[in-house]
């Protein structure tokens, strides 16, 4: 299954992936990569509900999802992957999964994260991560709807964009 995007957003399948990022990229499946929702199984449920019948989904706990990405790449449906933070996208890497592109859809705020773009709030170990996978040659952009312009993160990161300390 070809890996189509791998998308930072803290709130996993909502709105904008369903109405924006599924049909624009003929995904057929959505991969969860996330401990936490891979315990939860209400989560699990709303997110199958919020899903078109014909898009299937994987909710993975990290450890389990290079594995099962790399069984299921020689498969023709496309994959749309969702972590909820860029330490599981870095935590990937880390297990061998290639990438070469990551869209940083939605970190939205909590007490101690910087904001960086309209709905990127950012923390100092997501700016850590977000440098390592950058320096790892992964192209880490800031897009929250198909149609946004691309913004490079790491490089507003490293100019000490705006709100940076």
């Amino acid at each position: 299954m070809p890996i189509v995007l791998v998308r930072i957003d803290d709130r996993l399948v909502h709105g904008q992936v369903v109405e924006g990022w599924v049909p624009q990229l003929g995904a057929q499946e959505v991969v969860v990569v996330s401990d936490g929702a891979a315990q939860d199984e209400t989560q699990a449920l709303l997110m199958r509900m919020a899903l078109p019948e014909s898009v299937g989904l994987q909710i993975l706990r990290v450890s389990e999802a290079p594995a099962r990405l790399a069984v299921c790449a020689g498969k023709p449906e496309k994959a749309l992957v969702l972590a909820p933070g860029p330490q599981e996208v870095l935590e990937l890497l880390k297990q061998g999964v290639r990438l070469e592109r990551v869209n940083v859809g939605g970190l939205h705020y909590s007490a101690g994260r910087v904001q960086l773009g309209k709905a990127i709030f950012l923390s100092r170990a997501d700016r850590e991560a977000i440098l390592e996978i950058g320096r790892r040659g992964v192209r880490v952009e800031g897009r929250a709807v198909p149609g946004d312009a691309e913004v490079d993160i790491v490089a507003l990161i490293g100019s000490g964009g705006p709100g940076q300390p």
